[in-house]
C-alpha cells in the first residue's frame, strides 16, 4: 500500500486569535457623571429669527416634494444617487455598545452586510456566550435583524448606517442586559480596553497667549553696501539739469 503524499500546507492560513486583536478598538464604560451639564439657554433662544422660518420653511418644502416626487422616481436616478452615497463614503464606522456601556467599534466597507457587523461582534464573545443569539437595534424600535430580508440583502450605505452609527446589543438571555453585567467579550478583547474620549468642555475659553513666549519683533532688513541710497541715472541726470 502506497504512502499517502504530504499535506500541502495553504497559502492562506486561517489568522490566529491574535491578529483579528487589531483592526478594531474597544472602550470601556463611560462615565461622564462628573461634568456638569451646560446652562440652560436663554429665553431669546427659542425665538426663532427671519432666517430659521425661512430655512424651516425650506426644509418642509423640500421635504414635501421628496414625499411627493419620491415615488415616480426612475429607478435609473435612485440607483445614481446610492452610487454617489457610496463614493463619497466608501467606508463605514460602526459602534456596538453592551448594556454596561462597553463598546466595540469597528470600520467596515460602506458595501457590507449587516451581518458582517454581526460575525465581527460573535468572533469577540466569550465561547459560553457565542452560541446565544442577539439583536443590533437603535433606539426606538429599529431592529437590524439578520433574518430579515430588507435587512439582510441591503448594504450598510443602504441602511443609512454610513458614514457612522452606533448600535445596541441586545441578547436574548435577559441575565446579559442588565447594566450592571460585564460585557461578555473575550479576556484577550477586554484588555486592549480604552477609556472613551470625553466630549469636549465648550465652557472653558481658550488660553490667552503668553507675552513670556512671544518672540521679539523681526528685525528689518538692513540696507545693503555703505548705507547710501542709489539713485537712477535717469533721475540723477534729470537733477543735473535743473
Amino acid at each position: 500500500m502506497e504512502a499517502s503524499p504530504p499535506a500541502v500546507p495553504s497559502k492562506d492560513p486561517a489568522p490566529s486569535p491574535g491578529s483579528l486583536l487589531h483592526d478594531f478598538k474597544v472602550y470601556k464604560p463611560s462615565d461622564w457623571s462628573h461634568l456638569r451639564p451646560p446652562p440652560p439657554p436663554p429665553e431669546s433662544y427659542f425665538t426663532p429669527s427671519p432666517a430659521d422660518v425661512k430655512a424651516a420653511q425650506a426644509t418642509l418644502s423640500a421635504r414635501t416634494h421628496a414625499l411627493t416626487d419620491r415615488p415616480l422616481e426612475l429607478k435609473a436616478v435612485r440607483d445614481e444617487r446610492e452610487r454617489a452615497k457610496r463614493d463619497r463614503w466608501p467606508n463605514t464606522t460602526i459602534r456596538v455598545r453592551f448594556p454596561d456601556r462597553t463598546q466595540l467599534e469597528k470600520i467596515f466597507p460602506s458595501t457590507s452586510r449587516i451581518k458582517a457587523v454581526y460575525a465581527f461582534v460573535r468572533e469577540r464573545l466569550r465561547d459560553d456566550v457565542k452560541p446565544i443569539k442577539f439583536i443590533l437595534y437603535q433606539p426606538p424600535k429599529i431592529e437590524f435583524k439578520n433574518s430579515d430580508p430588507n435587512v439582510r440583502d441591503k448594504s450598510l450605505a443602504e441602511l443609512h448606517l454610513a458614514p457612522s452609527s452606533v448600535l445596541m446589543l441586545r441578547f436574548e438571555d435577559e441575565s446579559l442586559n442588565h447594566a450592571t453585567t460585564p460585557a461578555p467579550l473575550l479576556s484577550e478583547v477586554l484588555a486592549l480596553a480604552e477609556d472613551l474620549p470625553a466630549p469636549p468642555n465648550y465652557e472653558q475659553p481658550a488660553p490667552a497667549p503668553s507675552s513670556s513666549t512671544e518672540g521679539p519683533p523681526p528685525a528689518l532688513p538692513k540696507p545693503s553696501g555703505s548705507g547710501e541710497k542709489k539713485i537712477p541715472k535717469w533721475l540723477a541726470a534729470g537733477l543735473k539739469k535743473k
